[in-house]
C-alpha cells in the first residue's frame, strides 16, 4: 500500500513484578483458574521511573492445551508520586517440560517458551497522560517470586 508506515518498537521501561504463591481457584470456565497476587516491585525507564504498589493480581487461566491467558491489573505510584493503573493481558505458552520448570519455581532462558501482552495504562491528565494515546506490548520473564517486563511503545 502507498504511503502505509511499517510500525516499529521503541522501549520504553522495565517492570519488576514481585508476586506471591498462586491462589488456585481449580477448574472453571473451561480452563484452571488461578490468581497470583502482586505484592510491589519497580518500573524503570529512561525518562519514567516508579515503584508498582501492593494489592494487584494476575487472573489466569491454564487452558488444557497447556496455554496460559493472563489479566494482570495493577497499579504504579510514579516518582513525582502520581498514580497509574496498569491492565496487561497476554498469554504465555511453552512445551510441557518448560511449563513444568515453570512452575516449580525454576529460572528457565525466555527464549523457551513465549511470553507476550498488551499494557493498557490509566491515568488522569497530566505528565502520564501520554501512556494512554500508545499501543505498548511487552515481553515477559516469569521467575519463582518475580515477572519481569521489558515494555514497548509501538511507533
Amino acid at each position: 500500500m502507498v504511503g502505509m508506515l511499517e510500525p516499529a518498537l521503541v522501549h520504553v521501561f522495565d517492570l519488576s513484578v514481585n508476586v506471591a504463591p498462586a491462589q488456585e481457584l481449580g477448574d472453571c470456565n473451561g480452563g484452571r483458574r488461578r490468581v497470583i497476587p502482586i505484592i510491589g516491585g519497580t518500573l524503570v525507564g529512561a525518562e519514567v521511573s516508579g515503584t508498582v504498589l501492593a494489592g494487584g493480581a494476575d487472573w489466569q487461566t491454564i487452558r488444557s492445551d497447556g496455554v496460559t491467558l493472563l489479566q494482570a491489573r495493577y497499579t504504579v505510584q510514579m516518582h513525582d508520586g502520581q498514580i497509574v493503573g496498569i491492565v496487561n493481558t497476554g498469554i504465555r505458552t511453552a512445551p510441557p517440560d518448560i511449563v513444568r520448570r515453570l512452575t516449580a519455581g525454576e529460572a528457565v532462558d525466555p527464549k523457551l517458551y513465549y511470553f507476550r501482552a498488551t499494557p493498557i495504562f490509566e491515568t488522569g491528565p497530566g505528565p502520564y497522560q501520554w501512556l494512554t494515546e500508545h499501543v505498548f506490548v511487552c515481553a515477559g520473564e516469569r521467575l519463582a517470586t518475580l515477572v519481569r517486563l521489558r515494555v514497548y511503545r509501538v511507533t
